[in-house]
């Protein structure tokens, strides 16, 4: 379900498959303690994510609060589905969304509004 690798200097998760309330706390888990890794920003790879459901998203949202800046918290290569439920949930306006792991590691960290 999941790999944590670092990578320039970044921590990067890289998610799989279907992501809900069955598998949340071990989601919750791996970023929680990928953030505890430090690293310049967090990156979470959802490219091989065919499903998210509101509890996931809830624990993206809980991950991102142990990350000492909330902007290194990044998403990255979301297909259509979770990008959908960004979108129904609202959320993809408060995080920053990449279309692959590459952009999200090379990304300027844009100020809170």
């Amino acid at each position: 379900m999941r790999e944590v690798a670092e990578q320039n200097g970044a921590v990067v998760v890289r998610l799989r498959g279907e992501l809900d309330v069955y598998n949340a706390g071990l989601v919750r888990e791996a970023l929680i303690n990928a953030a505890e890794r430090g690293g310049t920003r967090l990156v979470v790879d959802l490219e091989e994510v065919t499903f998210v459901d509101s509890t996931v998203l809830g624990v993206l949202v809980e991950a991102r609060t142990h990350v000492p800046d909330r902007r290194a918290f990044l998403l990255a290569a979301a297909g259509f589905e979770v990008r959908r439920a960004l979108e129904v949930s609202g959320l993809d306006r408060h995080f920053e969304v990449h279309d692959t792991v590459d952009s999200a590691l090379a990304a300027k960290l844009v100020p809170d509004a």
